[in-house]
């Protein structure tokens, strides 16, 4: 069964298709843009990964977290990043998940006195991965 909105299908494909090759591709664009970015501070490597409407939602420190994209590159401009402070960090991907052109990624960031679980969902828009949704907690007691 489709859902349909105004007469346009909201799944074109009869069948779900998980391809190594886009789970690679978002496992790639993880470690070359999301994890260096958060690490050096480079909001330009993020924004190469991150949809211009991405929301951020979650909590930190047991405080309600929800920021807009441009909110939360500013923070991480303005802050000293883990490469120049020194201090450890460390980024993993737990599991990456792909349906046709969606995805989820479940993933861990150390750094400073936070330990973020993360979930980040992709869409794959003109061929290319980029991070839609991110949902974070900080698991550190």
């Amino acid at each position: 069964m489709l859902c349909t909105l105004q007469g346009i299908k909201a799944q074109s494909k009869s069948k779900m298709e998980t391809n190594n090759q886009d789970k690679a591709a978002i496992e790639q664009a993880l470690e070359t843009y999301y994890f260096k970015g958060i690490y050096e501070g480079d909001v330009d490597l993020l924004k190469q990964v991150m949809n211009t409407g991405t929301l951020l939602f979650g909590d930190v420190k047991g405080q309600p977290y929800a920021k807009t994209l441009d909110v939360y590159l500013d923070g991480v401009k303005n802050r000293q990043s883990p490469k120049d402070s020194g201090k450890p960090f460390e980024g993993k991907i737990i599991f990456v998940k792909t349906v046709n052109s969606i995805a989820v990624a479940e993933v861990t960031v150390k750094m400073y006195d936070f330990n973020y679980y993360e979930f980040l969902s992709f869409h794959k828009i003109d061929g290319k991965w980029l991070i839609v949704n991110k949902m974070i907690s900080d698991t550190s007691k």
